[in-house]
């Protein structure tokens, strides 16, 4: 498994089980685990894109989620629902997912450009 898919695996889980000690705020704790878990599900999608358009396509969604996840953190920290010591490392990881994700669609975008040059 690749770093990217590795890492938002570890990430997901660290949200649902940040989640389980939430209580109440079930929307809100519904929102980022859907986030959190689509980010490696589409990482996994991805590896059997069946083209490199559906590939980048699938990047680009981990990304959207990627932000997502950002958001709702910084929700759940600024209501004072989770505390800036278990947010703040989650929201470090995030980025950290969301620096890797652009540099891979970027690389991905660059090789299928190059590609369609040389037939």
């Amino acid at each position: 498994m690749n770093i990217l898919a590795e890492m938002s695996l570890d990430f997901a889980v660290q949200i649902i089980r940040l989640c389980n000690s939430i209580k109440g705020h079930y929307a809100l704790v519904n929102q980022i685990e859907r986030s959190a878990t689509s980010i490696g599900a589409n990482i996994r999608e991805a590896n059997y894109a069946h083209s490199k358009n559906d590939f980048i396509a699938r990047l680009q969604i981990s990304l959207k989620e990627c932000y997502e996840t950002e958001y709702w953190l910084e929700i759940l920290m600024r209501a004072e629902i989770i505390t800036e010591q278990n947010g703040k490392p989650l929201l470090h990881t995030a980025g950290s997912m969301r620096r890797m994700l652009i540099a891979s669609i970027n690389t991905a975008k660059q090789n299928r450009d190059r590609n369609n040059l040389h037939p």
